[in-house]
């Protein structure tokens, strides 16, 4: 098999020489250039193109953000995005994610060295998963939690769902989940949607700050209300809740009004928040009142926690293949027998409506 060639953009000597030596001691991965900034990444890129890019924001001469746009116009290819992790970073990285960035790795401005050698895995994992994404989709249309050396289920933070439908009730629940490609595909879908839709809560794989400006971008572009959850935040019509970085993330019930309670806890599937701790609250409280989607991303989480809400009664949905970046979490539900439709992604935003119908239309 050959190896993946990437190419390491990035203006410090010392990251150029750390993340080369990280990816090159990695089975499978090839350092074919490492450069100071985009203007000579072009150049080297002439002569030979890498399978995934490795690039930092802010740099000289040209930023980041503004080579990822230019490679995703004239030629699509898997970008992870390495920057350091601040409020205004986080905004910025964004706006990379939203350009076309397969995944992001976060990196402090001190023990930076020490910091990268430390995070390796992730850097590996995020590569080999770049190198399958799907790019040429963005162009067409325009995770990154710390590995736990366990392997957690839904179990550590709260007991499985009993197998009986819950009681009919007014208020209608959209849980979704996804991972690598999911911030394009959330924005897509999202901004599809009318003011009045049903309530919605998601688990997008992101690190701590990066929900919170990932929210505020959706809901600029959107006419729904998206916005980072907060404990206790109540699930309503025409608002939509991302799953705080760094946090699980449950739906809870009070009567007939459903909440979300943002809580602590182990990695889940090496992930906080977890899709699968989300699908088991939501088949738990509200059962047939629910509607579970799960998208594009690399795993299996969410796949045992939609199987608990087909089985407490809600209806499940799967984005297909050919419209996922990564077809790894949604193929890994229908395995196990959890989703009742596959469908394209544009035909996502049609599945919430009629989640909202299915009650109304009574």
């Amino acid at each position: 098999m050959n190896s993946i060639k990437v190419l390491v953009v990035d203006d410090s000597a010392v990251v150029r020489q750390v993340l080369t030596g990280l990816l090159d001691a990695a089975p499978g991965i090839k350092v074919i250039n490492a450069v100071a900034d985009p203007i000579l990444a072009m150049e080297r890129m002439k002569l030979q193109w890498p399978d995934v890019v490795v690039l930092d924001v802010e740099m000289p001469r040209m930023d980041g953000i503004t080579f990822l746009r230019k490679i995703m116009q004239e030629r699509p290819t898997p970008v992870v995005i390495c920057s350091t992790l601040t409020e205004k970073g986080a905004k910025t990285t964004m706006e990379a994610l939203a350009a076309g960035a397969v995944a992001i790795v976060t990196k402090p401005k001190l023990g930076l060295k020490q910091f990268l050698q430390d995070t390796s895995e992730d850097l590996i994992t995020a590569v080999r998963t770049a190198a399958h994404a799907n790019v040429k989709r963005f162009a067409a249309h325009s995770n990154s939690a710390p590995a736990a050396s366990v392997k957690l289920t839904a179990d550590v933070i709260l007991s499985p769902a009993e197998n009986r439908a819950m009681v009919q009730t007014t208020e209608r629940v959209v849980a979704i989940g996804t991972s690598t490609g999911g911030t394009q595909a959330l924005e897509e879908v999202l901004t599809a949607l009318p003011r009045v839709s049903p309530g919605i809560v998601i688990v997008q794989h992101m690190p701590e700050k990066f929900t919170a400006a990932f929210a505020a971008r959706l809901d600029g572009l959107c006419q729904i209300t998206v916005r980072e959850a907060c404990n206790n935040d109540r699930v309503i019509q025409g608002r939509a809740l991302i799953a705080p970085g760094g946090k699980h993330m449950l739906l809870r019930r009070n009567g007939a009004q459903y909440f979300v309670e943002v809580v602590d806890g182990p990695l889940v599937n090496r992930h906080r928040p977890s899709v699968d701790v989300l699908f088991r609250s939501v088949a738990k409280c509200a059962g047939a009142n629910a509607l579970g989607i799960i998208m594009t991303g690399m795993g299996d989480d969410g796949a045992a926690g939609l199987l608990e809400m087909r089985n407490a009664g809600a209806r499940t949905v799967a984005q297909d293949e050919e419209s996922c970046v990564v077809y790894g979490m949604p193929k890994e539900a229908v395995k196990r027998g959890a989703v009742e439709r596959t469908v394209p992604l544009h035909a996502i935003p049609k599945e919430i409506l009629q989640q909202l119908s299915s009650f109304t239309g009574q």
